[in-house]
C-alpha cells in the first residue's frame, strides 16, 4: 500500500503498486484482485460517512476497459453518493497510471451498496451526504435512479423472461452442451478473510467468485478467458469465520465473442455442513471474452440446452443482456415522461422518452469543433464508418441535389440475426440564425432500385439525425436523436448490450473523430 488519503466525509482513495503476486500468467492485474481492492476502498468510504462498520449488500454493472500490468500504478477513487436510511450507495472508480510514460487510464467503474450495522441492538439512521460541487449534486439525483432499477430489477427480469418463454422451446444443431463448464470449488472462512466482527469480506466472496467463473468460462472457449463486466454481485446473507462456502459455477449462454458464467454461493456451518442444510448467500453473473495468445478476441461456439434448467439458464442470460442497455434507453418508470439515464464521466448525457409505441433517444455532447465542421463531418455519412462500429458500408445512391443524398448501408450481423440493411434520405440545412441549429435529418426511403435481399434483413429509420449548436468560434454542442418502435428495443437491445455503455462508446468515437478532424475542409462549409 502506498498511500491513502481521504480528504472529505464519504470519499476514500487508495494507491495500490501491482506486483507480480497480484498478477495472472499474462502479467496482467488479476480481476479477483482488483474486486478485493475496490470492495475494501468502498467499504472504507462508506464506514467513514456512517461511523460505524458497514457490510457488502451489493455491486452492480462493474465494467472493466482497461488491464492493468506488474509495475504499474492502481488508484481507486471512492466516495459515498448518497445515504437512504440505513444504506448507501458508493461510487467507484479505478485508474492506471504507467509510472515510465505517465499515462493514466480507467480500469474499472462501478458502483455499491453498503448497509451500516451498529454494534449490539442499537438503530442508526444515516446523516444526508453534504453535496459540494455540480458532480456532487448530479451524483446524489442519479443515485436514486439507480436504486430504483435495482429495486425493480427483478420485476423486469421476469417480464423478460415470461416474454421468452413465448417463443417456444430453442433447438440449434450445430450448438454445443456446457455439462462440462460446470466447475465446483469449496473454501473455509478463516481469520484473514474476514472484518473485526468475523464477518467474511465481500471482496473476498468476489475474488472467489471470479476465480471458479474463469475457470468454468475456459472450459468451454479452451483459451485463457479475460473478464470485461460483472451483471451483478449480490449478497443474501453473512457468512462468518469457519463457514464453508461452496462456489458452483457453469456456463449460461455465449454471444459470438463473450460468454456469461453464472456463480451460485452457499454457506454451511459445522452443523449445517453435517445436515447438508445450505444457505444461499450469493448469485453473480460474469461476463468473460475469449482471447488467444494475441490478445484477438476468439469466436465462441452457441449453446444447446439440454435440460430444463439449462434452458432457464440460457434465456435468462439473454434477458439479463437485454436489461444492461434497456435500464439506459428506457424510460422503465411510468412516472417519469422524459428521464436523463446516463451521464458520464466525460460529459455525455443520454436521455429517453417513451410515448405509446415510441421510444426517443436523445444523446447530447460538447465537441472541440466549430459548428460548420462538425455539420460538414456529420453530414457526409460515407464518413460515418469512422466511428460508428454499427457502420459496415455505405455508398451514395442518388444525390437528389446539394443537400439531399439517398444512401444504402449495411450493418455487421448480430448475434442470432441477418446482417440488416437500410435505405435512408439524409437532408442538411443550415440555420437562418445564428441561434438556429445546423439539422441533418435521418428516414428510410423506398428506392424501386434496390429492393430488400434475402441476405439482409432491410431495416427502417423512422426518424434520426443531428441538431449542432454553436457554443463558440470553437466548440459546439452535438445532440444525436433517434425514435424507434416498441417492436425494434428488443433486437435493439439484445444485440448492442455487448457493454452496457454501448450507446456511450459510440459518442465517444464519434467525438474524438469529430476533434481529430477539426481542419477538415468541405465544399459546404460557410
Amino acid at each position: 500500500l502506498l498511500h491513502m488519503f481521504a480528504p472529505s466525509r464519504g470519499d476514500v482513495c487508495m494507491c495500490q503498486t501491482v506486483f507480480p503476486s497480484h498478477a495472472d500468467h499474462r502479467g496482467e492485474l488479476s480481476a479477483g484482485q482488483l474486486l478485493k481492492w475496490m470492495d475494501a476502498t468502498a467499504c472504507l468510504a462508506a464506514e467513514k460517512h456512517a461511523g460505524v462498520s458497514c457490510v457488502t449488500a451489493s455491486m452492480d454493472d462493474i465494467q472493466f476497459e482497461e488491464a492493468a500490468r506488474v509495475g504499474q500504478i492502481i488508484t481507486i477513487k471512492t466516495k459515498v453518493n448518497r445515504a437512504f436510511k440505513t444504506s448507501m450507495e458508493v461510487g467507484i472508480k479505478v485508474m492506471v497510471q504507467d509510472v515510465l510514460t505517465n499515462v493514466e487510464k480507467i480500469v474499472s467503474v462501478a458502483y455499491a451498496t453498503y448497509i451500516a450495522k451498529p454494534v449490539g441492538a442499537g438503530k442508526i439512521e444515516l446523516e444526508p451526504v453534504k453535496l459540494l460541487s455540480t458532480e456532487d449534486h448530479l451524483e446524489h439525483s442519479l443515485a436514486i435512479e439507480r436504486r430504483r432499477i435495482r429495486l425493480g430489477y427483478e420485476q423486469v427480469f421476469q417480464n423478460l423472461m415470461h416474454e421468452s418463454n413465448k417463443e417456444g422451446d430453442y433447438c440449434e444443431k450445430d450448438g454445443i452442451s456446457t455439462d462440462l463448464t460446470h466447475v465446483q470449488s469449496i473454501e473455509l472462512i478463516q481469520p484473514p478473510h474476514a472484518n473485526h466482527h468475523g464477518n467474511t469480506f465481500g471482496g473476498q466472496i468476489m475474488a472467489w467468485v471470479e476465480k471458479v467463473a474463469s475457470i468454468s468460462a475456459s472450459r468451454l472457449c479452451h483459451s485463457y478467458p479475460v473478464l470485461k463486466s460483472v451483471s451483478m454481485f449480490k449478497f443474501w446473507g453473512p457468512s462468518v469465520v469457519g463457514d464453508r462456502l461452496v462456489f458452483s459455477a457453469i456456463v449460461n449462454n455465449t454471444f459470438q465473442n463473450s460468454v456469461e458464467v453464472g456463480v451460485h454461493v452457499e454457506a454451511y456451518n459445522c452443523e449445517e455442513w453435517i445436515k447438508n442444510q445450505a444457505r444461499h448467500i450469493n448469485s453473480a453473473f460474469l461476463i468473460f471474452n475469449a482471447v488467444n495468445d494475441s490478445g484477438e478476441l476468439l469466436t465462441l461456439p452457441r449453446i444447446k440446452p439440454t435440460t430444463q434448467d439449462g434452458m432457464r439458464r440460457y434465456r435468462g442470460a439473454i434477458a439479463r443482456r437485454r436489461i444492461q442497455l434497456i435500464r439506459y434507453i428506457v424510460d422503465i418508470y411510468s412516472n417519469h415522461s422524459l428521464d436523463l439515464i446516463y451521464c458520464t464521466l466525460f460529459q455525455i448525457k443520454i436521455w429517453t422518452h417513451e410515448e405509446g409505441e415510441m421510444l426517443s433517444l436523445k444523446v447530447e455532447m460538447q465537441v472541440k469543433i466549430p459548428s460548420h465542421l462538425a455539420f460538414c463531418l456529420l453530414s457526409d455519412f460515407t464518413l460515418r464508418l469512422q466511428w460508428d462500429k454499427h457502420f459496415l458500408t455505405c455508398k451514395v445512391l442518388q444525390a437528389m441535389d446539394e443537400d439531399d443524398k439517398i444512401y444504402y448501408v449495411t450493418s455487421p450481423p448480430m448475434t442470432g440475426h441477418k446482417p440488416r440493411d437500410f435505405v435512408i434520405l439524409v437532408s442538411q440545412r443550415q440555420p437562418f440564425k445564428p441561434s438556429e441549429p445546423y439539422i441533418v435529418a435521418v428516414k428510410s426511403v423506398t428506392l424501386a432500385s434496390m429492393p430488400p435481399s434475402s441476405e439482409y434483413w432491410r431495416s427502417e429509420i423512422l426518424c434520426a439525425g443531428f441538431h449542432i449548436y454553436s457554443d463558440s468560434d470553437s466548440s459546439c454542442t452535438v445532440c444525436y436523436f433517434n425514435q424507434v418502435t416498441s417492436a425494434v428495443t428488443p433486437y435493439f437491445a439484445a444485440n448492442l448490450a455487448g457493454s452496457s455503455k454501448s450507446i456511450e462508446d459510440t459518442a465517444l468515437e464519434c467525438r474524438k473523430f469529430l476533434e481529430m478532424n477539426n481542419s477538415f475542409k468541405s465544399v459546404n462549409t460557410t
